[in-house]
């Protein structure tokens, strides 16, 4: 490799997204881009969620890449962690560590002038789509959210996954409304760490009784295995947990104290290809589910070469706020029953930067890798 850089897009949501004391008026993106010897571009990006990862990048991945064999990826990947464990074992340094990492397989794909997929060694297989419906959640009213349902329902969706709202109360009226719209769906509900105790979050499972929940996601802070734990021994709803963690003990204590129905996945923030596919298998010994975190354009082509073609694929439905940077690139064909249509066959992992888009938003982009040739 010769060339490591990175950028940040501050994307512009058309209202703040509220979660309790979490407060999201933008929506900050750190974009990596890798060059070969061979002169050959490699991208990726992924939330920061307010991390430095740009300048994590630039200050010590850069230093342990460049100069490296792309034949070595593994290796390198290793060296990288190893080199400042205490950096890239978790957190911001484990979030840069794997877009670099995705950046590079992007790269040494387009360089052998095969999809992802087929670098993989995989196929392209049609998988389960799921629409994360209810955005802006602290303005958007279950009437509007019947609406949105009913009209994705129409389109082919069978999968909705919606975020808790500004109480128990509207959270329930919000699922309700998505159940009403499509009776025969799986129906999933986004906690957003709002919840401390076991009690309050099974205050709102009671009023969820009519909606049959296909699963409660990421209702505590991480950190405490036992809580989840907890509360999984208090329901039949199934558990499912994980966003944005990765590194130290993941999946692990989630496994070990049986906290755990579904362990989410997010390969960039998770060690990327080289160090997520650790998670998987560790949830494939213990016969534990597991689930993609967004990134429909990564997660799709990487589970399905993998051959997990039954994990759902998360898609944010466009410029509700979700994920603004994935809604300027290619959107899903969902075909009957849910399933969404391979993306199209491009090398690597195709076009991961619009910079049309790019251009309209607020970068820090020093070394200019977000200037369109």
């Amino acid at each position: 490799m010769t060339q490591l850089s990175a950028a940040t897009v501050e994307a512009e949501l058309p209202a703040p997204v509220v979660f309790g004391d979490w407060i999201m008026r933008t929506r900050e993106f750190a974009v990596v881009k890798v060059v070969l010897s061979s002169g050959v571009e490699g991208w990726a990006f992924g939330l920061t969620r307010d991390g430095a990862v740009a300048e994590q990048i630039r200050k010590t991945l850069r230093n342990i890449y460049v100069g490296t064999s792309s034949k070595d990826l593994e290796t390198t990947f290793k060296t990288a962690q190893r080199r400042s464990l205490a950096s890239h074992s978790a957190g911001v340094g484990l979030r840069a560590l794997s877009l670099v990492d995705l950046a590079m397989w992007d790269a040494c794909a387009k360089e052998a002038g095969q999809s992802i997929a087929k670098f993989l060694n995989g196929d392209r297989p049609q998988m389960p789509a799921t629409a994360i419906i209810g955005y802006p959640p602290a303005t958007m009213g279950a009437q509007e959210v019947f609406d949105q349902v009913k009209d994705l329902y129409s389109q082919g969706w069978r999968r909705f996954k919606a975020p808790v709202g500004t109480s128990n109360q509207a959270t329930a009226d919000r699922l309700l409304a998505a159940r009403k719209a499509a009776p025969d769906a799986w129906i999933g509900c986004d906690a957003a760490w709002i919840y401390n105790d076991v009690a309050s979050a099974l205050e709102l499972l009671d009023l969820l009784k009519e909606v049959n929940l296909g699963w409660f996601e990421d209702i505590f802070p991480p950190g405490n295995a036992q809580i989840v734990a907890n509360l999984r021994a208090s329901t039949n709803i199934p558990i499912a947990m994980g966003d944005e963690q990765g590194g130290i003990y993941y999946p692990e204590a989630l496994i070990a104290k049986n906290a755990v129905d579904v362990v989410r996945i997010d390969l960039t923030c998770m060690g990327g290809i080289t160090g997520g596919r650790r998670i998987v298998d560790e949830c494939l010994s213990t016969n534990v589910a597991f689930a993609a975190h967004m990134f429909a354009h990564v997660h799709s082509q990487v589970f399905g070469a993998w051959g997990f073609t039954d994990v759902p694929i998360e898609w944010g439905v466009p410029w509700t706020g979700v994920d603004p940077y994935a809604d300027s690139l290619e959107q899903p064909k969902i075909l009957t029953g849910g399933l969404m249509e391979p993306l199209s066959e491009k090398p690597g992992f195709g076009d991961l930067v619009n910079f049309d888009w790019v251009k309209t938003q607020k970068c820090i982009d020093p070394e200019g890798i977000l200037v369109s040739k």
